[in-house]
């Protein structure tokens, strides 16, 4: 599960108000695009790349499934960003760890936004785990962009959500913002349980890399 870090296209947009890196093997999911409105030009240019795809699905009832799974896709999303997500990546790595050697892994990563009430930033980033039900593993880190925790829980989907009852692996980075009106919610998540260890330590990394302020501003300052 070793790679490369990939910067993300926020970086040239002043108006993001996160910036932050993902090791390679991220691909991002444009949320913007996939719930367009029906009427918008980014819907019309949806359509017209997904046409293709559609169309080269020689069975009716494999392309109906295709659809379906597209629609169930969008549902999804639009319950992240009703949560306050502004981004979402998905994972694809290979395992490079023990017996499991050679095996494709699957991650989903998020980062939101979580209104908080006003406090020392070192205070929130503490509360959030401690209030959190079940968090396992917590850890305070002190990070570039300022004081943060970490945490982590292993939920199965219930039968009525209509999921897999997979055991889901869920790790949290917090790091509030400077105006401590707000915190950054990084959530990694992924049905390989036993690769912990090696998830944690991507979510580290990310949230290492993580910053409220442009590195272009950062580094126009110096």
């Amino acid at each position: 599960m070793t790679s490369s870090v990939v910067i993300d296209d926020s970086v040239n947009d002043p108006s993001t108000g996160i910036w932050f890196a993902v090791p390679g093997g991220f691909t991002e999911i444009p949320i913007d695009v996939l719930l367009a409105p029906p009427a918008s030009t980014e819907a019309d240019r949806l359509r017209e790349s997904l046409a293709p795809l559609a169309q080269a699905i020689p069975d009716g009832v494999t392309r109906q499934q295709f659809v379906a799974q597209l629609a169930s896709g969008r549902q999804l999303l639009g319950a992240l960003r009703e949560v306050g997500t502004v981004h979402c990546s998905l994972g694809v790595h290979q395992d490079d760890v023990g017996e499991g050697s050679g095996r494709t892994l699957h991650s989903l990563f998020t980062v939101s936004w979580r209104g908080i009430a006003w406090s020392p930033r070192s205070v929130s980033a503490a509360r959030a785990v401690a209030t959190a039900e079940q968090h396992a593993h917590v850890e305070y880190l002190e990070l570039p962009s300022g004081p943060a925790s970490m945490g982590e829980t292993v939920r199965t989907p219930s039968p009525e959500s209509g999921l897999p009852s997979t055991p889901l692996l869920q790790i949290y980075a917090y790091l509030p913002h400077p105006d401590c009106k707000r915190m950054a919610v990084l959530m990694l998540t992924t049905s390989v349980v036993e690769r912990r260890t090696q998830y944690r330590a991507i979510l580290r990394q990310i949230a290492q890399l993580t910053s409220f302020e442009s590195p272009l501003v950062a580094m126009q300052k110096n």
